[in-house]
């Protein structure tokens, strides 16, 4: 939960690290679509843990609020904010869809068609650790936790909970199928 200026510039740059944009001094003109909404929901996210400072704080929290709001439909994405820590890594645009729930470690890489949620109107969601990757399609429904290091692979639907760090998991339902841990799907430069 970003709640400063200096965690605010720290989420920032790790997000911009686990983009694989770590050379590049801002988003491109166009290209960067989701680098450039990162940015502006955690802008969001700051405000909105700090709206209640003053005025400018106030107007701050509204103008991320709305451009997040649209860049989300424009991107299809459905993410609250205070869900993910930092190194963030969208892979690309397309449906993603979180509970507002939902707690997720630092260095988390999701692909397109994923969703994290709960069920039949329940309060509970899943956590998920540090070191996560979820492959296309993937799903992690119901009170499940999920350990650090884990990949989820594409189409695989998780809905028990795996703490064992650095597994692979595939299929409907989730099972282990391989002891390789998340990294290779991870900028290397998160791990300095």
């Amino acid at each position: 939960m970003i709640t400063s200026k200096d965690e605010l510039k720290t989420y920032l740059l790790q997000d911009k690290i686990a983009l694989h944009k770590k050379n590049c001094p801002r988003p491109a003109l166009f290209g960067d679509e989701v680098w450039k909404w990162e940015i502006v929901y955690r802008k969001y996210e700051y405000y909105t843990n700090c709206r209640r400072k003053n005025i400018l704080t106030r107007l701050g929290y509204l103008y991320y609020k709305l451009i997040c709001h649209n860049q989300s439909l424009k991107l299809g994405f459905s993410i609250p904010v205070n869900v993910f820590g930092p190194g963030l890594s969208i892979a690309h645009y397309g449906t993603i869809t979180v509970n507002e729930n939902v707690k997720v470690g630092k260095n988390c890489r999701i692909h397109e068609n994923v969703t994290i949620g709960a069920t039949s109107g329940s309060k509970q969601a899943p956590i998920l650790g540090d070191n996560i990757f979820l492959g296309s399609g993937s799903r992690v429904i119901g009170n499940v936790q999920i350990g650090d290091d884990i990949a989820i692979g594409a189409g695989c639907v998780v809905v028990r909970s795996f703490t064992t760090p650095g597994i692979t998991l595939g299929g409907v339902p989730a099972k282990v199928i391989s002891q390789n841990n998340s990294h290779p799907h991870l900028d290397k430069n998160l791990f300095e």
